[in-house]
């Protein structure tokens, strides 16, 4: 793990003002680190940011008993919250799903933010399902949805508490989501833009849509870049043009092809040109 380029990556993101900052996600590799390298990623930021936002600590697996240990390790290092991915590969009911999250909150004193990415685990979380856990479960504060279903997050949003916040996990649809209500994102873009993306949600988030589509469409390309060749691995290669982060990730995952990096090489210099890109 290179901690000198982790630690220089949380303070600029602290700098360019994001509201939160998510450690041990999916665009941070965290499904080939252990234990160990986990605590230390949440430690660090946890020191770094010092209260300032919201540290959300990522500590889902698909074995409800690792999740309880992650959970409470994370806990432990002074994550203000968790984010929650459903199990993976052993493909639980939507029952075995309400029983997994409602063990890890119960076995933590932090709030749990729920992960529905079906595309990565392999089941979807149905929104019945999400809004049960929302109405039983008063330490699951919100959804990270990911799902692309347009019509389930709806559901969701609009079904659940009104304290229940529900964030897209898609960069490509979040004009569109927030356009219908939703409350943020929590975003891959984000790494390497995060103000200009931020900037555009902000503004969503007070109605000003025709404004904010500019920079959507200003970043719509990068949006499918980033996954040409995989996430993380196109995040890592834009954070290595902008000179944030070296182009270097942990097998399996590899970095992108020539082919990608020229593309997003060429689409960064579009971008930064652009009045509405903040750096």
């Amino acid at each position: 793990v290179d901690f000198p380029a982790f630690d220089r990556l949380v303070a600029w993101q602290l700098q360019q003002g994001t509201n939160a900052i998510v450690v041990c996600g999916t665009t941070g590799e965290a499904a080939t680190l252990n234990l160990e390298e986990r605590s230390a990623l949440i430690e660090r930021c946890v020191r770094i940011v010092d209260h300032r936002v919201p540290v959300i600590a990522g500590s889902g697996t698909n074995s409800t008993s690792s999740a309880v240990a992650l959970s409470r390790a994370a806990q432990a290092s002074g994550a203000d919250a968790l984010l929650i991915v459903t199990p993976y590969y052993n493909k639980a009911s939507q029952n075995g799903l309400v029983r997994h999250f409602s063990t890890i909150a119960d076995a933590v004193d932090i709030p749990l933010i729920l992960y529905n990415v079906p595309s990565r685990t392999g089941v979807n979380m149905f929104p019945e399902t999400t809004i049960r856990l929302a109405n039983d479960c008063p330490a699951i504060i919100g959804i990270k949805e990911a799902s692309g279903i347009v019509g389930q997050i709806d559901l969701v949003r609009h079904r659940a508490p009104e304290d229940f916040f529900v964030l897209s996990g898609d960069d490509t649809i979040t004009f569109p989501l927030m356009t219908m209500g939703i409350d943020g994102v929590i975003s891959v873009i984000g790494n390497a833009y995060p103000a200009t993306f931020a900037k555009m949600v902000h503004l969503l988030a007070e109605g000003k849509d025709k404004e904010a589509l500019h920079t959507h469409r200003l970043l719509k390309e990068t949006f499918r870049l980033l996954f040409v060749d995989g996430n993380p691995s196109g995040a890592k290669a834009l954070l290595s043009l902008m000179g944030l982060a070296p182009n270097v990730l942990r097998l399996p995952l590899v970095p992108v092809s020539d082919k990608t990096l020229a593309a997003l090489k060429s689409e960064y210099t579009s971008v930064k040109g652009d009045p509405a890109f903040r750096d």
